[in-house]
């Protein structure tokens, strides 16, 4: 296995939400440990107004936090943040950031992420769908599914808006339903096993 392969061989985790998201991405992060030997990506469809997740979740994990930029490399034991108004997908082992594909009704920058990884990522990959209005990730899942991935959905019951992991869970693509902590000790348990 050559060098530039190997480096991106380590899973990504995709946390995907929108409304009540942050409550999510908090109790996610505090239960994690920073030397697991993933890459956890936050993808949450802000489209307006600027994110500030990169400035208040460092409060809450001890692994980096950083706002992802043009050609960032994925690297693992790092918490990634998209920014607003902006698709995300990845190409060689970095971040690639293009406008908006849907600039008007909800966004839909969860599935396109999704679809990028299962297309370009040659590590493991665990979709997370959590708190958040419409359905934004459900139609990717499947597909990540497909290239054996690992899907997990929030408790609905534990959310602040059940839509996005109700939704999710209708796909019939879901692997898991759990809370934000036993989310936690499940990316803990894969990451042990990838």
């Amino acid at each position: 296995m050559d060098a530039n392969l190997a480096k991106r061989s380590f899973p990504v985790v995709c946390v995907g939400g929108s409304a009540g998201g942050l409550d999510a991405y908090v109790r996610l992060l505090q239960h994690l440990p920073a030397d697991m030997g993933v890459a956890i990506v936050i993808v949450n469809h802000v489209r307006t107004q600027a994110t500030l997740l990169h400035q208040i979740l460092p409060n809450h994990t001890r692994m980096p936090v950083e706002l992802i930029t043009e050609k960032l490399v994925i690297e693992p034991n790092h918490v990634f943040i998209i920014p607003e108004n902006r698709d995300l997908h990845v190409l060689e082992g970095e971040f690639r950031l293009k406008s908006i594909s849907k600039p008007r009704g909800w966004p839909d920058v969860i599935t396109v992420f999704l679809g990028s990884l299962a297309d370009c990522w040659d590590g493991k990959i665990v979709a997370i769908i959590v708190s958040g209005y419409d359905g934004d990730g459900a139609e990717a899942l499947c597909r990540i599914k497909e290239v054996g991935g690992i899907t997990i959905a929030q408790k609905p019951d534990t959310a602040g808006q059940p839509d996005m992991p109700e939704t999710a869970i209708a796909t019939g693509c879901i692997d898991f339903v759990l809370s934000p902590e036993e989310i936690s000790q499940k990316i803990v348990q894969l990451a042990a096993s990838a």
